[in-house]
């Protein structure tokens, strides 16, 4: 069965009281903190930590702070991407930002599942599925993605809106849950 770290990074059911999984999250909220802290007037410095912080940072990609990660490791943030203020990454499982993508301010990338079932949550159980955001796509401010999402290249999603399917590619979404309202 193994460590819920290695569960985690398999996929399978897990809970967050794993020391090894305890000392990661804590490294990356000394990290956020950090990156969060760092003076304005030095970005190479800034772009130093937020490059320890994730698991890959494409060049030219920006994140304005303040930003939050559950681990960072598992993020990966495409060349030209472009983060504003605020974002939240719960990347229990792997959250893959695209090249040239652009993410408004307060933006949350959930990828962390709770069972419905009161015992199995009682006890910390959670899963966790992946996040993709295709290629040159724009999440508005506001904008929340649950777990197991993909938002396809060149796609739109409206100001406040919560993603819980698939987003095909070149269309705009909107609402809650959010729909497709025009194409491309």
């Amino acid at each position: 069965m193994g460590g819920h770290k290695e569960r985690m990074l398999a996929g399978e059911p897990f809970t967050t009281d794993d020391p090894e999984l305890a000392a990661d999250a804590l490294r990356a909220a000394r990290l956020c903190e950090r990156f969060n802290g760092w003076p304005a007037a030095d970005p190479p410095g800034r772009r130093a930590v937020l490059a320890e912080l994730l698991g890959s940072l494409g060049e030219g990609a920006y994140v304005a702070p303040p930003l939050r990660a559950d681990y960072g490791y598992r993020v990966t943030l495409g060349h030209g991407a472009f983060v504003n203020f605020g974002a939240i990454f719960l990347d229990a499982a792997g959250i893959t930002i695209g090249a040239d993508v652009q993410i408004g301010p307060n933006v949350q990338l959930l990828t962390p599942s709770h069972p419905v079932e009161s015992g199995p949550r009682r006890n910390k159980w959670q899963t966790a599925r992946p996040i993709e955001i295709g290629d040159n796509a724009w999440l508005g401010g506001g904008v929340i993605v649950c777990p197991g999402v993909t938002i396809g290249p060149d796609a739109v999603v409206g100001a406040g809106s919560v993603v819980t399917r698939d987003v095909p590619r070149a269309v705009v979404v909107a609402g809650n849950p959010a729909r497709v309202v025009r194409e491309l």
